[in-house]
């Protein structure tokens, strides 16, 4: 996939006219001035928003994330704190795509008074996105490159969102010069996985996993997925689906499958246990961050430490050598 562009001073309009629509138009619809705090409260209902949310904001709002570490937003349905922590946003950023399929109802009751931001829908356009049945894919921060489109998103929704009689102007530039930055160092993980993957034997370049969260990782990255169930983890892999995977695996002598941090390891088991049926030998690789990030505080707690996990942990496992960090990369990991 091409290089995206470097972020400009307008993100959004960059892009395309209709996604500074989109996000104003969300905006528009915020509770009255009157009623907001002096900084603007922020909630994200999944890490991966939550993260790029804090990331550029700083200071200037208050950030929270709804999910958290091992949470499936496919299944997560809202508490009653978690409805009173809407009630106070001034925005609110979700995934959408039919992400959050249990909240669904939430937030569109929600997006009749509070400002609401439906990320991936606004920053991938349907030609980007990656069709899977009747509706689309959703885990498209999987493909950094789209990513780098998001963040660009929630930027300009956090920049609208400011409300401080004060620091209005100040907070407006901060969080573009923060954008700036995490864009770059966005653009630069995204090359380093596309040589980190590459460097993997083309035969055994085949990313088997519990669920098929990874379609767009396999776009970008040029590596074939084969998702034991499907894109939601509502669905049941079949034994037909077992069979299928182990066979592949065996035929291929694909050395490692992986489960995700949110998926109940039961379907990998018994795909290993289908292939040593076959005589054949595969292990489980380290775990990967898919619908979740990690634990807060550590690397994998975060957006840019998901991918490099992931990347390193596939990469490794699969018969690959992982590349030297590009320079802003390795400056981001220092600070752990």
């Amino acid at each position: 996939m091409p290089r995206p562009e470097a972020a400009s001073s307008s993100p959004i309009r960059s892009r395309a006219p209709w996604l500074a629509v989109a996000v104003a138009t969300a905006l528009i619809m915020a509770a009255p001035a009157g009623a907001r705090a002096a900084t603007p409260r922020v909630v994200a209902t999944v890490g991966m928003i939550g993260d790029v949310a804090s990331e550029l904001a700083g200071s200037c709002a208050q950030v929270s994330t709804l999910m958290g570490p091992g949470s499936d937003p496919h299944l997560y349905r809202a508490s009653a704190g978690d409805v009173r922590l809407m009630e106070r946003a001034d925005l609110v950023l979700y995934g959408g795509l039919h992400l959050e399929a249990s909240l669904a109802r939430v937030l569109e009751g929600f997006a009749s008074r509070t400002a609401t931001v439906a990320v991936s829908e606004v920053a991938v356009s349907p030609a980007e996105r990656i069709a899977a049945g009747s509706v689309y894919d959703p885990h498209v921060w999987m493909d950094v490159s789209l990513w780098h489109a998001a963040a660009g998103v929630i930027a300009e929704a956090l920049a609208a969102a400011i409300v401080d009689a004060g620091d209005e102007d100040s907070c407006t530039e901060a969080i573009a010069a923060r954008h700036a930055d995490y864009s770059a160092l966005l653009l630069d993980l995204h090359d380093w996985a596309v040589a980190a993957v590459a460097s993997v034997p083309e035969r055994q370049r085949i990313l088997v996993t519990a669920h098929d969260a990874f379609a767009y990782f396999g776009r970008a990255y040029g590596i074939k997925v084969e998702g034991i169930q499907g894109i939601s983890t509502e669905t049941e892999a079949a034994v037909a689906d077992i069979r299928r995977v182990a066979a592949l695996m065996f035929d291929r002598g694909i050395p490692a499958l992986f489960v995700e941090s949110t998926i109940n390891p039961r379907t990998v088991n018994a795909v290993l246990e289908a292939v040593e049926q076959r005589g054949g030998h595969a292990s489980i690789g380290s775990e990967l961050y898919a619908d979740a990030l990690g634990a807060e505080g550590e690397p994998e707690g975060t957006y840019v430490g998901m991918i490099l996990h992931n990347v390193r942990a596939i990469t490794t496992a699969l018969g690959g050598r992982v590349p030297e960090l590009p320079a802003s990369v390795a400056t981001w990991e220092a600070r752990w």
